[in-house]
């Protein structure tokens, strides 16, 4: 889906903690778009970048969540940062929370639609 600006929206909709990288527990965040038409998942481009915690920020207010921030290895230096709610759920289903310095996966797909062969 486009927003009014004509860049591609896609919604997070899972962000779990997963231990599927050897030596380290790292957690990841899944940015899916979903064929809402026909209530059916198609097979969808994706891309995995690694990322780390740089920091934890406290909300201003209490009724705001807290949040971490991470930053994401192979992106522009000016669009690096991306900032997410700090509250997962483990395998368990408990909340968790990310720590400063953890290593994460963020995972961007998109739907056969919302892509073109490159040149």
């Amino acid at each position: 889906m486009t927003g009014p600006d004509g860049i591609l929206q896609l919604d997070v909709l899972d962000l779990h903690y997963t231990e599927s990288f050897p030596q380290e527990k790292r957690y990841l965040m899944d940015v899916k778009t979903e064929n809402q038409d026909e209530g059916r998942t198609e097979e969808k481009a994706t891309v995995t970048l690694t990322g780390t915690v740089e920091k934890i920020i406290s909300p201003i207010s209490p009724n705001q969540p807290e949040k971490a921030q991470v930053t994401v290895e192979g992106a522009e230096d000016l669009y690096k940062e991306i900032r997410v709610e700090n509250t997962l759920q483990d395998e368990s289903g408990n909340e968790v929370a990310l720590k400063k310095g953890a290593k994460v996966a963020v995972t961007i797909e998109a739907e056969p639609e919302a892509t073109e062969p490159k040149k």
